[in-house]
C-alpha cells in the first residue's frame, strides 16, 4: 500500500489465509512501525465515522413551506392583502402557516442524530502492537495493517481479520441480530458472498468481546468498516414521503384547480352576462377564493397529530415525527426484527433431557438433579453485587435455570470447591471443571457440544446409578438431541466422572474421556409472552407481520411458528440472505409475497426487503433495536425503535420509539393512528363541506345578483365554525369496528371511504338551504308597507334586505355547527356512534353557538357586523332550516348503508 492509495480494501479477507492477509496489508505479526502508522493515518484518515450533513434551523424552517397546500395559502394571503385589501384574512392565514411550520421544526429537530450516535459507540482506546511493543492508543488513530489485541470486555475498534483466537466469543447482536455471542476462529472460510454473521474469522467494529482473547490485523477503518457502511446508508437514505403528506398535497392541488375554475367561471359570468365591472368581479372572485380555501386545515391537522402523540406517549409510544402518528394507521406491513423485539434477547433454558426423559424447564425437577449440578459447575458465570448474572448468555441461562429450580450454587461450591479447570476451546468444543468432594474424590463436570461429548461417554446415569451405555440408549440420546435441535433449541450435553486423585497435569485426554452421560439441555431466546397475541391482532387488522433477523434459518422459522407468523412446516416462507442475493430485484418483487421470514440477513438485505414492499404500494413499518436496523428504519415509511434495548443509533433513525419494547404496543399505536386519520378525514369533510356551502352560496347569489353575505360574515363564520368544532372532531373516540377493517394502504386518500361524495352532497345541501332561507326572507318580509307606511321604498327595502341577510348568515353558521354532529361518522348513524361521548366536542359546539348568537343578539355588536335583530318567526325559520341538515343526512346515510348491505349480500350469493 502507498500513501496515495486512500481507498480501503473490499477484499473478502475471510476467504484468505492469515499469511496472505498480512502480506496484502504490508504488515507483520509484530505490527507496524510508528512512522508507517503515521503515513497510513495521513493516507486513510482517522478511524471515525464521517459527519452527516446537518441542516440549519433556518433550512428546516424553510422546508416546512414546500407543501403545495402551504404555498397556495401563502399566495391567497398575498393576493387577498394586495388586491382585495382583506388584511385580517391575510394575517390569519400567515399566522396559521407560521405556527404550523414552527411545530413541524420542533417535532423534527432531533431527526438526524443517528450517525452521531454511531460515533459515540466507538471505544476510546485500542491495544495494538507497534514496533513489536504493546501500546494503548486512541481508537481513531488505528490504521489498516495495525495488529490489535482483544480480550473480554473490549469493544472491537475496527474491522479485523483474526490471527489468533483463544476461546474468543464476540457479541454481535447490534450489528447482525444474532442473539448469542459468536465463537471465533482463524481458519479460512469458503470464497463467496458470506453473510456478516457467518464470517467467524472476522471481528467487526463496535461489537463486544464477551469471552477469551484474540489477536488480529486491521483490514478496514472508519467509513470502510461494516458500521461505516451502515452510516453511509443512513446518510444516503431517501426521506420517505408519508401518506398523509401526499394526501394533503393532493388535496391542495385539487382545491386549487377547483377554486380557480369556479372563480374564472364566476368572473366570466359576472362581467360578460351580468355586466358587472371588471374590478368588482375580480375582487368578488378573489373573495370567493379566500372563502373556499380551508386556511385552518394545516394547523388543525397538526393539532390533531400533536394530540395523537400525547395519547400514544401515555400508551408507551414516543413519536419523534408528527406524520408518523397517521402513517401507523395506514400500515400494511410490520417488518419486525426478531432479537429483542419479538423475543426477549435473553437465552433461556426450555427443555432438559436426563434419565431418558425430556422435561419442560417450567416443571419442578429438583435440586438434587445431577444434570443441573453439572451445568452449574462447568460454568464461568459471575454474580454482580446486585445479584445479576454476568457472563456468556448461554452460561448465565444455565445458572438462572438452576436458580429457578432452587439449586444453591454458592452453597454447593462451598462444599465442593473448584480446584481445576479446562476452559472452553472452539476446537474441542468442551469445558471442564474439577471439584473436590467431601469423601476425598474429585468430580469432573463437563459440558459442551452433544456430538463431541456423546462420543466420549461410555456410561449413563439413571436412578442414581451409573450403567454401561447400550447402543439403544445412545441412539435415543442422539434422537432427542436432534429433536430439540429441530425445535431451534441450542443444545448442550453434560457429562461427568469421578477421579480418586487430582492429576498433576489437567489435559483433555485425562479429564474429558470415559465420561458418564448426565443429560441434554435445550435453550432458546424465547418469544415475548405478548408478542403472539400482538401478531394475531395485527393479522386480524389486515396487517402482515414479517420477521427479519440475522439469526439462523431454523431458529427464525421456529420462533415464527410459535408466534403464528407462519404455519408449522411452511419452510418455503423462509428466505435466507444468501438466497436473496441470488434473486434480482425484478425476481424478488415477483416473489416478495411468498416470504414472511428472512434469516441471516445483512443491513443491505433489510433495506432491500423494505423497498420491495414499498414498490408494491405497501406502507411498511420496520421495527428494530440494533445498529444493523438503522438503515431500514430510516428507509421504512415508519421506523420503530426500541426504547429500552435499542441503541441510540436505531432510536435516532426511527420515527417512533417503543418506551416498553413491547411489540404489542405497535398494534395499539396502529389503532391510534387509524383513529387519527379517521378524525382528520372527518375534519376535512366538515371543513370542505362548509366551504363548499359558502362558495355555492356566493357563486349562485352572484349569478342572481343577490347580496347575501358580506366578507366580514364569511370571516366570522370561518373563525367560529372552522376552529373549535374542527379541532374537537380530531378528539373523537375510535369507532368500534376500526380495527376490523383492512389497512387503507398507500393508494387511499383523505377523500376515500365515501368522504368525497359526502362533501359534495352535504356542501350542496348547506348552500341550497342557505339560499332558500334568503329567498324565503325576501319573499316573506317582516317589514311591509302595510304596517310601516311612514318609510320610503328604499328604506323599507334596506330593512327587508337586512333581515334576509341576517337570516342567511345565521342559517349558514348554525347549520355548519349542527352538521358537525353528522360527520362524527361517515357512514354510521350519529345515534350509534354516540352524540355526546366527546366532551370537548360538546363544549366546542356550545361555545361556537354562543359566539354566533351573540353578534346578532347583543346591541352594538350587530351594528359592527351589519346584522339585524330577528323576531320569533324568523328565528324559528333559521332554527328549522339549520337543524334540517341532520335528518336529511341521516336519511342519506341510512340509504347508503342499505345499498351497501345489499351489494355485500349479492357478492356472498355469487
Amino acid at each position: 500500500m502507498t500513501e496515495t492509495n486512500k481507498k480501503q480494501s473490499t477484499t473478502a479477507f475471510y476467504a484468505e489465509a492469515t499469511e496472505l492477509v498480512l502480506t496484502e496489508m504490508q504488515t507483520s505479526s509484530d505490527g507496524l512501525s510508528n512512522n508507517e502508522a503515521k503515513k497510513r493515518l495521513a493516507a486513510y484518515g482517522k478511524n471515525e465515522l464521517a459527519e452527516g450533513k446537518k441542516k440549519s434551523l433556518l433550512m428546516k424552517f424553510a422546508e416546512q413551506f414546500k407543501d403545495f397546500m402551504i404555498l397556495v395559502l401563502l399566495a391567497v394571503a398575498i393576493i387577498s392583502a394586495i388586491v382585495s385589501h382583506e388584511v385580517v384574512d391575510s394575517i390569519i392565514i400567515l399566522l396559521v402557516v407560521i405556527i404550523n411550520a414552527i411545530m413541524g421544526v420542533f417535532q423534527e429537530a432531533k431527526a438526524e442524530q443517528a450517525i452521531e450516535a454511531l460515533k459515540q459507540m466507538s471505544t476510546p482506546n485500542a491495544t495494538v502492537l507497534r514496533d513489536g511493543h504493546t501500546l494503548s492508543i486512541k481508537s481513531d488513530e488505528l490504521v489498516p495493517g495495525d495488529i490489535v489485541l482483544l480480550e473480554a470486555g473490549d469493544v472491537v475498534p475496527a474491522d479485523i481479520r483474526l490471527l489468533e483466537a483463544a476461546s474468543l466469543k464476540i457479541e454481535e447482536a447490534a450489528l447482525t441480530g444474532e442473539s448469542v455471542p459468536v465463537e471465533k476462529e482463524t481458519g479460512v472460510l469458503p470464497a463467496g458472498d458470506i453473510g456478516i454473521g457467518d464470517r467467524v474469522n472476522m471481528a467487526f467494529s463496535n461489537s463486544n468481546v464477551t469471552y477469551g482473547r484474540g489477536k488480529g490485523v486491521v483490514v478496514n477503518t472508519g467509513m470502510s468498516t461494516e458500521v461505516g457502511k451502515i452510516a453511509d446508508m443512513l446518510a444516503q437514505a431517501d426521506e420517505t414521503e408519508t401518506p398523509l403528506k401526499n394526501n394533503l398535497n393532493d388535496l391542495g392541488k385539487f382545491l386549487t384547480i377547483a377554486i380557480i375554475a369556479i372563480a374564472v367561471i364566476m368572473f366570466i359570468v359576472g362581467t360578460l352576462i351580468n355586466g358587472t365591472s371588471f374590478v368588482d368581479m375580480l375582487l368578488t372572485s378573489i373573495s370567493l377564493a379566500v372563502a373556499a380555501i380551508p386556511e385552518g386545515l394545516p394547523a388543525i391537522v397538526t393539532i390533531i397529530l400533536a394530540l395523537g402523540t400525547q395519547v400514544m406517549a401515555r400508551r408507551n409510544s414516543v413519536i419523534r415525527k408528527l406524520p408518523a402518528v397517521e402513517t401507523l394507521g395506514s400500515t400494511d406491513i410490520i417488518a419486525s426484527d426478531k432479537t429483542g423485539t419479538l423475543t426477549l434477547n435473553q437465552m433461556t433454558v426450555e427443555k432438559l433431557y436426563d434419565e431418558f426423559q425430556q422435561k419442560s424447564a417450567k416443571s419442578t425437577i429438583g435440586t438434587d438433579d445431577l444434570a443441573i449440578k453439572i451445568m452449574n459447575y462447568a460454568n464461568d458465570t459471575k454474580f454482580a453485587q446486585d445479584g445479576t448474572l454476568i457472563g456468556d448468555p448461554t452460561e448465565t441461562a444455565l445458572v438462572q435455570f438452576g436458580i429457578d429450580q432452587n439449586f444453591d450454587i454458592h452453597q454447593s461450591l462451598k462444599k465442593e470447591p473448584r480446584v481445576g479447570e479446562l476452559p472452553f476451546d472452539s476446537d474441542r468444543k468442551l469445558m471442564s471443571t474439577v471439584h473436590q468432594l467431601a469423601d476425598g474424590r474429585y468430580l469432573v463436570a463437563v459440558k459442551g457440544a452433544p456430538d463431541v461429548l456423546i462420543q466420549r461417554t461410555k456410561r449413563v446415569f439413571v436412578a442414581g446409578q451409573e450403567h454401561s451405555m447400550t447402543e439403544k440408549q445412545k441412539n435415543e440420546i442422539l434422537f432427542n438431541n436432534a429433536d430439540m435441535a429441530k425445535q431451534a433449541l441450542r443444545v448442550l450435553a453434560m457429562g461427568f466422572k469421578y477421579l480418586d486423585e487430582l492429576p498433576q497435569e489437567l489435559t483433555s485426554e485425562i479429564l474429558e474421556n470415559d465420561l458418564c452421560f448426565a443429560g441434554l439441555v435445550g435453550m432458546i431466546d424465547p418469544e415475548r409472552e405478548e408478542a403472539a397475541e400482538a401478531v394475531r391482532m395485527a393479522k386480524e387488522a389486515g396487517i402482515r407481520p414479517i420477521m427479519i433477523t440475522g439469526d439462523h434459518k431454523d431458529t427464525a422459522e421456529a420462533i415464527a411458528v410459535r408466534l403464528g407468523i407462519i404455519h408449522d412446516g411452511n419452510s418455503n416462507a423462509v428466505l435466507t440472505g444468501a438466497e436473496l442475493n441470488e434473486l434480482s430485484d425484478e425476481e424478488f418483487a415477483k416473489k416478495v409475497y411468498n416470504y414472511s421470514v428472512y434469516a441471516r440477513v445483512s443491513p443491505e438485505h433489510k433495506v432491500r426487503i423494505v423497498k420491495a414492499w414499498q414498490q408494491e404500494g405497501k406502507v411498511v413499518a420496520m421495527t428494530g433495536d440494533g445498529v444493523n436496523d438503522a438503515p431500514s428504519l430510516k428507509q421504512a415509511d415508519i421506523g420503530i425503535g426500541m426504547g429500552i434495548t435499542g441503541t441510540e443509533v436505531s432510536k435516532g433513525a426511527s420515527d417512533m420509539v417503543l418506551a416498553d419494547d413491547n411489540f404489542a404496543t405497535i398494534v395499539v399505536a396502529v389503532e391510534e393512528g387509524r383513529k387519527v386519520f379517521s378524525n382528520i378525514q372527518k375534519t376535512v369533510q366538515y371543513l370542505l363541506a362548509a366551504n363548499l356551502g359558502e362558495v355555492l352560496t356566493l357563486f349562485i347569489a352572484t349569478l342572481f345578483a343577490w347580496d347575501t353575505l358580506l366578507p366580514i360574515h364569511l370571516l366570522w363564520i370561518n373563525l367560529v365554525t372552522d376552529t373549535f368544532p374542527a379541532i374537537a372532531l380530531g378528539m373523537e373516540p375510535a369507532e368500534k369496528d376500526l380495527m376490523s377493517h383492512k389497512p387503507r394502504g398507500r393508494s387511499s386518500n383523505l377523500f376515500s371511504g365515501g368522504v368525497f361524495s359526502s362533501i359534495i352532497y352535504q356542501g350542496i345541501l348547506e348552500g341550497g338551504i342557505t339560499l332558500f332561507v334568503y329567498w324565503f326572507a325576501i319573499q316573506n318580509p317582516a317589514h311591509t308597507a302595510l304596517n310601516m307606511p311612514e318609510l320610503s321604498t328604499q328604506a323599507l327595502y334596506n330593512l327587508q334586505h337586512a333581515d334576509a341577510l341576517t337570516m342567511c348568515f345565521a342559517t349558514l353558521g348554525f347549520m355548519q355547527l349542527f352538521h358537525a354532529f353528522n360527520v362524527k361518522s361517515v357512514k354510521q348513524s350519529i345515534f350509534k356512534v354516540g352524540l355526546f361521548r366527546n366532551k370537548t366536542f360538546n363544549w366546542a359546539i356550545l361555545l361556537s353557538f354562543a359566539l354566533m348568537g351573540v353578534i346578532i343578539l347583543v346591541p352594538g355588536l350587530n351594528d359592527i357586523f351589519r346584522v339585524a335583530s330577528l323576531n320569533g318567526i324568523q328565528w324559528s325559520v333559521v332554527a328549522g332550516a339549520s337543524f334540517s341538515i341532520i335528518p336529511i343526512v341521516e336519511f342519506v346515510k341510512f340509504f347508503q348503508r342499505k345499498v351497501s348491505a345489499e351489494k355485500v349480500e349479492e357478492a356472498v350469493i355469487e
